[in-house]
């Protein structure tokens, strides 16, 4: 690797093993199932998707938005996408078209990749947008963009980028339910990638077991990367089903998943501690772990769960340890209802309502500084100003607590987000689609516990005078609206909603009203 380059995909590839003809990925499930990737495979089939985007002639760091269901060939793109010097753009295959809409507008992509079904209005939205380029890509490698690379070189010189230069936009949402692009650089990524493999213990010959989505953080930077900078083969699956990955647990030794999947291993039978007894680590993230899977997880396994915490913002912030750290006589476990301690290079610091430090196990905001925060929002100045404190750290927007040892717990979200299945969901946006309803005078969203989810999204509405919706109306309106992970579970009409003496909703007081729905 060039030292001056700083491009992420260059520091992966050098890490790739020195025979490039060993399995690096292989397919498990669907109509691929068991198809093997090597190496080589990944370098050569990359650098033709450089190739292709390198003659489209795109300007500098140009976008390249991607909606597409998981597959290696994903992957491939995204790797393409860096190495070729420009700007990865992944969308959640859920996102309907005034979502799409938005997307496009905002970060103006010079190519568009989709789904070879969905063509027909993703392309009408990028053309609209001024979009030059769109190409589809399917789920069992069928598509134009797969064909038009073809005929390209297998080799391919990475373009050269600097630590700070743009990699990725993910788009993260706020409060007010318009979305935000989080700007990521090589350096951000790739020295979170670095940490990681370091305070994970990641070693030569781990196995990853691959079942989560690509299109956010989790997926895409800490289980790709993590797997990719240790040359570590994964075995791959497009979609999460218990019964498999529980079957795959002895040709592995890492795990990483959100609560929710590990909930549905627990319910089979299969689950032994026979089956997991070759594997090193299980990770849990995205979503808050109830202490109840914590424990029976460990009761079951023998294997304790290590919980992280991240954002879109930052990748990873902290995490429990791998391993007892000797320089503190072996405390510093595992511990459940906590996400760990601060990365080796990250600053952490919880405040109060001013700005100033709390005392040890007092509730306040939660800051961070660090390589891995990202460089500011997406053509949102004045947005990114207002998030970053005078000496640099982010405000996170997450409320919580380091106790006495160090441990930080995350005790809730100053910003009413709901996490649901380890996808974001944020009422704000749920409430306008709601209030712009018929018979709707006014909603509120809140989310409530859920075994499976972890949390889940209830709506509560009062009518409007001329008479009271049906609940289910309003839900199936709002599956015709938005991405089903964002639907509320259960609606309510109700007469009011709690009020403090300002007029402001109370949603804590809806949240501990219906907290013990899903029970």
């Amino acid at each position: 690797m060039n030292p001056q380059n700083h491009n992420l995909y260059a520091a992966l590839r050098a890490a790739f093993p020195a025979d490039l003809d060993t399995t690096a990925v292989e397919v498990v499930g669907g109509a691929s199932d068991g198809l093997r990737y090597s190496w080589r495979d990944l370098d050569r089939a990359s650098a033709m998707l450089a190739n292709l985007i390198d003659g489209l002639g795109l300007p500098a760091r140009s976008r390249i938005a991607v909606q597409v269901e998981k597959s290696v060939e994903n992957l491939i793109l995204y790797l393409a996408v860096l190495r070729s010097g420009h700007v990865y753009l992944p969308l959640n295959t859920a996102y309907q078209s005034g979502e799409i809409e938005y997307f496009v507008g905002n970060a103006e992509p010079a190519v568009v990749v989709c789904s070879p079904a969905n063509f027909g209005w993703v392309s009408k939205i990028a053309f609209k947008a001024g979009t030059r380029h769109v190409f589809t890509l399917g789920e069992d490698r069928g598509g134009t963009l797969l064909e038009r690379a073809s005929h390209h070189a297998d080799t391919h010189a990475v373009a050269h980028s600097g630590p700070d230069d743009l990699a990725v936009i993910i788009y993260t949402s706020g409060t007010t339910g318009r979305s935000k692009g989080a700007m990521l650089t090589h350096g951000n990524m790739l020295s979170n990638a670095r940490v990681l493999q370091s305070y994970w213990g990641w070693q030569r010959g781990d196995v990853l077991i691959h079942a989560l989505p690509i299109f956010h953080v989790h997926g895409l930077f800490v289980a790709i990367h993590g797997a990719l900078i240790n040359g570590s083969a994964m075995l791959w699956l497009n979609r999460f089903d218990p019964k498999a990955v529980i079957g795959l647990l002895p040709r592995a030794t890492v795990f990483m998943g959100v609560p929710t999947l590990y909930t549905r291993m627990l319910a089979e039978p299969s689950l032994t501690r026979e089956r997991v007894a070759g594997m090193r680590l299980f990770v849990s993230g995205s979503a808050p772990l109830l202490i109840e899977t914590f424990n029976e997880w460990r009761e079951r396994t023998g294997h304790t769960i290590l919980e992280r915490y991240g954002m879109s913002e930052t990748i990873m912030l902290t995490s429990n340890p791998y391993a007892p750290d000797e320089r503190h006589n072996g405390e510093r476990e595992r511990r459940g209802g906590t996400v760990g301690f601060p990365l080796p290079g990250v600053s952490l610091r919880v405040v109060d309502e001013a700005g100033r430090p709390v005392e040890t196990g007092e509730i306040g905001g939660i800051q961070v500084r660090g390589p891995n925060v990202f460089a500011g929002y997406w053509r949102m100045p004045e947005k990114t100003a207002e998030e970053f404190t005078t000496d640099g750290y982010f405000k996170t927007g997450d409320v919580g607590r380091i106790d006495e040892r160090g441990y930080v717990t995350i005790v809730g979200r100053s910003k009413d987000l709901i996490i649901s299945g380890g996808y974001n969901v944020y009422p704000a946006e749920i409430e306008g689609a709601l209030n712009e309803m018929p018979g709707v005078a006014e909603s509120a969203v809140v989310g409530v516990p859920h075994p499976d989810f972890g949390e889940v999204g209830v709506a509560i509405v009062i009518p409007r005078p001329e008479g009271a919706p049906d609940p289910e109306v309003l839900i199936g309106a709002l599956k015709a609206r938005l991405a089903n992970f964002k639907i509320p579970k259960r609606c309510f009409v109700v007469s009011e909603l709690p009020r403090n003496t300002m007029g402001k909703v109370q949603k804590n007081l809806l949240r501990e009203q219906y907290k013990g729905l899903f029970a």
